[in-house]
């Protein structure tokens, strides 16, 4: 029950995290979906980081996983919102946006989760 209830904190801190820098970022940039790039980017690196960590020397607890990788950055990274947005832009016809930010999500998402991943291995 108690690792339950560590997602569970974790997750709702995520998401009014991801809440909050979306809402800041829709206002500064509101013709692009900023807000769920940057914290699906952001989520990737802490991420691969957390796993890097865990996996190096075990400085990363089993319930200290379970509140930041699955709750915080389960919470705080979006799959769905992103294919909500992707939708979006493919009914705008906006497909030049749609690829770039297909394209920036999946490619720069997957390097990222590979850099925390070396930054936690490497600095621990």
């Amino acid at each position: 029950m108690k690792q339950a209830l560590l997602v569970f904190l974790g997750g709702g801190l995520g998401s009014m995290l991801r809440y909050l820098i979306s809402k800041v970022l829709r206002f500064h940039f509101p013709d692009v979906y900023a807000g769920t790039l940057l914290v699906n980017l952001v989520g990737s690196l802490i991420l691969g980081f957390l796993w890097g960590m865990a996996l190096k020397n075990r400085l990363v607890s089993e319930n200290q996983l379970l509140f930041f990788a699955t709750g915080l950055c389960g919470g705080f990274t979006t799959f769905s919102t992103f294919a909500f947005e992707q939708h979006e832009l493919f009914k705008q016809g906006q497909m030049l946006h749609l690829t770039l930010y297909l394209a920036a999500t999946l490619v720069f998402g997957v390097l990222l989760v590979a850099l925390g991943f070396w930054l936690g291995k490497s600095l621990s």
